[in-house]
């Protein structure tokens, strides 16, 4: 029987795979306007139907929240799906967007896979485990760890999401307070997963809900960094989300953005 964490890889390459179909042929796929104004497809909803088919059918006692499917079953586990995070970017050729799959058990996420299927790259932590990525061939793997020696905000590299054209002036604005005493600079994979592998010091996602959280947050924590809100560092939930590589930037970060 595979491993919770194992079934989450698999179910995450399952989506990637039907996401990067629909990503070559972006031509041809109509979008549509949720009720938030955010762009949604065709394509969310095929990669979210791929990542439950495969989660209902290694689980089928569990529960399943996703985006664009709600919630399903009434498991004291829940699976937790983003097929697509960053539609925008995914619609405009961008390669940056991801699925993610995490598994929370009694409020706490316990498995959490990040796929970057246009980059062929796959991250995932389970639990006192700690976090890894590799290729999506296997090849390249190896142990995520946060943090570049950068010991003061002043010095640390911030990468904020969303990024354009998914950007907003009021996403300029929560960002503003950070940016004005780190560097915020660009980013190529997620921010987020930056954290996690040393390659910045902060990330700041300025709006999103549990599924745009679990998996990341739990990469990041695993391997040795932190996750938060304005309210403190616990789990994942909606809102504004800051993702540090040690509690001393998370904290002085945490000022600067909420200040007492």
């Amino acid at each position: 029987m595979q491993s919770d964490l194992e079934l989450a890889r698999a179910a995450t390459l399952a989506g990637a795979a039907v996401g990067l179909r629909y990503f070559a042929a972006l031509a041809d796929l109509p979008r549509e306007l949720k009720a938030d104004g955010s762009v949604v497809t065709e394509a969310d909803r095929a990669v979210e139907a791929a990542i439950r088919a495969v989660l209902t059918e290694g689980r089928p006692g569990d529960a399943i929240l996703g985006e664009e499917g709600g919630a399903t079953g009434d498991g004291a586990r829940r699976w937790i799906i983003d097929p697509i995070d960053g539609t925008a970017q995914f619609v405009a050729g961008d390669d940056r967007w991801l699925v993610l799959v995490a598994l929370e058990e009694a409020g706490e996420i316990v498995a959490g896979v990040a796929a970057v299927p246009a980059q062929g790259g796959l991250w995932w932590a389970r639990r006192g485990g700690g976090a890894f990525a590799a290729k999506f061939d296997g090849t390249g793997e190896r142990r995520l760890r946060a943090g570049g020696g950068r010991a003061t905000i002043a010095e640390s590299r911030v990468g904020v999401i969303p990024v354009a054209p998914n950007l907003t002036a009021a996403d300029e604005a929560i960002a503003a307070p950070l940016g004005a005493v780190a560097s915020i600079v660009d980013w190529d994979v997620h921010a987020a997963l930056l954290v996690a592998d040393g390659t910045l010091d902060l990330a700041l996602q300025t709006r999103g809900q549990i599924w745009d959280f679990a998996a990341t947050a739990l990469i990041v924590e695993e391997a040795g960094g932190c996750y938060g809100g304005a309210d403190g560092i616990r789990g994942p939930r909606p809102g504004v989300s800051l993702f540090a590589a040690d509690r001393a930037l998370w904290g002085a970060a945490h000022a600067a953005l909420w200040p007492a």
